[in-house]
């Protein structure tokens, strides 16, 4: 039975933690499927493919997006409300000091794209696609997590009407759409991605609410309960991250001002549910883990905003431009989310460590573990 204090530890993230426990769980009979050389060709022809596919499906464009962004702007990613991951900032003295600005570097585009749909002119149905680059300072650097992240941002302009669960599965079930066709594709081009060893993704989706997987595994904590239903459905997209469930705790924790997780919604079965956001889980058959690829939602409106910051304690946050912008109704509503490249990348191609398809930092004791484990880490 899960105590107080291991769901509590579950909230922050899906980080291993310490290199003893990330050494057991790294595979110990694992070749990559393909050369270094061939990995770089199919990380192309992967991302050539589901940058057009999302450009068909939703009717995007590719827009350029900021690394930097000024503080006072308000438009920097918070990732959570409890404020375990704070951006990189610096001071820029510019004209000796006269006209400086203080810079944060991104760690998602999640806010920036929604002010930009206004920027783009962006009407109901159309919407824009970001090849977004990141720092995340604070990831406890594992398998799948780095400091540096890299994402297909995208956010498209929605109507008052379309801010319902079903709306948010069509999306859902067109980004899939988009991911199985990729895998496919890489799998044609390199036929020797498909193997029994590692089973291909399923061609659908289950969805489900984190409220029913709660029901399901009352006892387990969050991460215990994704790993538990990824063993039934190797693929599901679960709805309503944010909300406090039954046991008092949300599925885990979610900033307050871009995805709606208060709205009232009712599950397939009839129950009353809430939340129009969720994240797509597959279970990886070469690391034999839960896989996150995507966070996404319907983005707070002016009432759902209100409401989440008085929950979670960060009415302040009303004073910034970017909160001041979505309550006069000065951008539009949207819908978005954000694919991880390095993460889809490391999936598709069947590899065991996400330095085998991003070149980034690690600390010399994960660089050692992999290469006594045959996984080549880029440099």
């Amino acid at each position: 039975m899960a105590t107080v204090a291991d769901k509590k530890a579950d909230l922050a993230g899906p980080g291993i933690g310490n290199y003893e426990d990330l050494e057991k769980i790294l595979p110990k009979d694992y070749r990559s499927s393909l050369t270094p050389k061939e990995t770089q060709q199919a990380i192309t022809a992967v991302k050539n493919y589901i940058e057009a596919g999302l450009c068909k499906e939703l009717n995007l464009i590719r827009v350029q997006v900021p690394l930097i962004v000024d503080v006072k702007s308000g438009v920097n990613d918070d990732l959570d409300r409890d404020g375990s991951r704070t951006p990189i900032q610096f001071h820029i003295s510019n004209d000796h000091d006269k006209n400086p600005i203080d810079a944060q570097v991104v760690q998602a585009a999640t806010k920036w794209k929604r002010v930009a749909l206004k920027q783009f002119g962006m009407k109901p149905g159309e919407g824009l696609y970001t090849d977004m680059h990141a720092v995340r300072k604070d990831y406890f650097l594992d398998h799948d997590h780095s400091a540096y992240v890299d994402q297909w941002d995208w956010e498209m302009v929605i109507t008052d009407k379309e801010r319902n669960l079903q709306f948010l599965t069509d999306v859902v079930k067109k980004l899939w759409k988009v991911i199985k066709g990729a895998e496919l594709h890489a799998q044609e081009l390199f036929p020797q991605l498909k193997t029994d060893k590692y089973p291909s993704l399923p061609d659908e989706l289950k969805f489900l609410h984190a409220e029913e997987i709660l029901e399901r595994y009352p006892d387990l904590p969050r991460k215990q309960r994704e790993t538990a239903i990824l063993q039934d459905y190797p693929a599901v997209f679960i709805y309503g991250i944010g909300w406090t469930l039954a046991d008092g705790y949300p599925h885990e924790m979610r900033a307050a001002d871009y995805d709606d997780w208060v709205t009232e919604t009712t599950s397939a079965s009839g129950k009353p549910m809430h939340g129009l956001n969720g994240d797509i889980l597959v279970w990886n058959p070469v690391t034999k883990r839960r896989h996150e690829l995507t966070s996404m939602g319907v983005r707070v409106n002016p009432e759902t905003l209100k409401q989440q910051l008085e929950i979670t304690g960060q009415q302040d946050f009303l004073k910034l431009p970017y909160h001041q912008a979505i309550i006069n109704g000065d951008i539009p509503l949207s819908i978005g989310g954000g694919i991880g490249q390095s993460r889809t990348y490391m999936l598709l191609l069947k590899q065991a460590h996400l330095g085998e398809v991003s070149v980034t930092v690690w600390p010399q004791i994960l660089k050692d573990m992999c290469a006594k484990k045959s996984i080549f880490v880029l440099e």
